[in-house]
């Protein structure tokens, strides 16, 4: 079901402004939303409402270049002028979406949600401070500010946002599956573990894109530690991005015992096949993979940073960032030890049962609409 072209009369029409990020949030979102009666706009880079189904969720999709280059910018702010003509509220995901948003918008007075779904905390020189600058401008141009994780509202608050709201996005659950008698299933599970070649050694999945804030160098440099254990485990690594000509590099010179899979759609087939999930990265909001692990009851290693910790709870095995030697040995350890596994897999459902629905996380957002467009 599409939207008509012109909300009705009294309808409010909420467009979505996405950047590079965030897109199965979003969609969920402009689902509940259709639901619950809001006239929706997604306004993104080409290709991503093919990717999402926003149109299938009900939703009107603009194809937007938001968030590619500063040249892109003048383009994209024209185009969210006029897709932003009729909105009663516009949501932006992401601090440049945010911007633009603004810019489009250009003083008019209509509400600007941005919600704040990562980003790490920017370094020293040049680059640092054009990140806090984005930072304090995107925040400080929301009506409303929605972080994804305490310290995203710690920062905003120290921005200057005028309002700043706690906000843990929901990402939809994977669809269930029709039930799989046990040797069916323990079937499909060693023939995806064959494809990387693990049958008889444990198999470690990571999964997200290939960039520096991911943290998939250092995770190479704890496999070159494990290499040589007696475990030898397999590191299979789901994603694209602009590192994987360099990992694909260290892991051929140093004849590391890792694979890269490329994109993948089959995250919950990977899930159900691996000994462990690891999450290396340098800085997180909520993350995706780590929140798949945890419903699925497969161990989660991860770097306690960002809003990581506050997800989990006790329900992973965390290490400092930075440290492969402690990554690596949190690794073998947990590999070794059955009942620990156990443990943490009965743990990491018991935590995932007290995160927010996607119908909550609709509920909230609807609720930020109807308080910033009361007459």
């Amino acid at each position: 079901m599409s939207s008509s072209p012109h909300p009705v009369q009294g309808q409010l029409h909420a467009v979505h402004v996405l950047g590079a990020a965030a897109g199965a949030h979003v969609r969920s979102l402009a689902a509940g939303l259709v639901a619950r009666g809001v006239d929706v706009t997604v306004c993104g880079p080409a290709g991503t409402d093919a990717e999402y189904g926003f149109a299938r969720a009900g939703a009107r999709f603009r194809p937007v270049e938001v968030g590619r280059s500063a040249a892109a910018d003048a383009p994209a702010v024209a185009a969210l002028r006029t897709a932003c003509a009729r909105a009663g509220v516009v949501h932006a995901h992401g601090l440049r979406a945010g911007l633009l948003a603004a810019l489009a918008l250009g003083g008019r007075r209509v509400p600007l949600v941005v919600t704040w779904h990562g980003g790490e905390t920017p370094a020293a020189g040049r680059a640092g401070l054009t990140a806090r600058w984005l930072e304090r401008r995107a925040v400080r141009a929301a009506t409303v500010v929605l972080g994804v994780s305490s310290d995203l509202v710690d920062r905003a608050r120290g921005h200057g946002a005028r309002d700043v709201r706690l906000a843990p996005a929901a990402v939809p659950r994977p669809r269930a599956r029709p039930p799989m008698p046990p040797a069916d299933g323990e079937r499909r599970k060693q023939q995806v573990r064959a494809e990387f070649g693990a049958e008889e050694r444990p198999l470690l999945l990571s999964v997200g894109r290939l960039e520096p804030a991911k943290g998939y160098d250092f995770l190479l440099t704890a496999a070159s530690h494990w290499a040589d254990s007696e475990a030898r485990p397999l590191l299979a690594i789901a994603g694209e991005g602009q590192e994987r000509t360099a990992l694909e590099h260290r892991i051929d010179a140093e004849k590391l015992p890792a694979v890269l899979l490329g994109r993948r759609d089959d995250v919950p087939e990977l899930l159900s096949a691996a000994d462990l999930v690891v999450l290396p990265s340098r800085w997180e909001g909520r993350p995706l993979i780590a929140q798949e692990a945890l419903h699925a009851g497969v161990p989660l290693v991860a770097t306690a940073v960002g809003g990581t910790p506050e997800l989990v709870g006790d329900a992973a095995l965390l290490v400092p960032y930075g440290d492969p030697y402690v990554l690596a040995r949190a690794v073998t350890d947990l590999l070794a030890d059955a009942d620990r596994r156990a443990a943490l897999a009965i743990a990491g459902r018991a935590q995932a049962a007290t995160w927010p629905t996607e119908d909550d996380t609709v509920a909230q957002v609807l609720s930020v609409y109807d308080e910033l467009t009361a007459p």
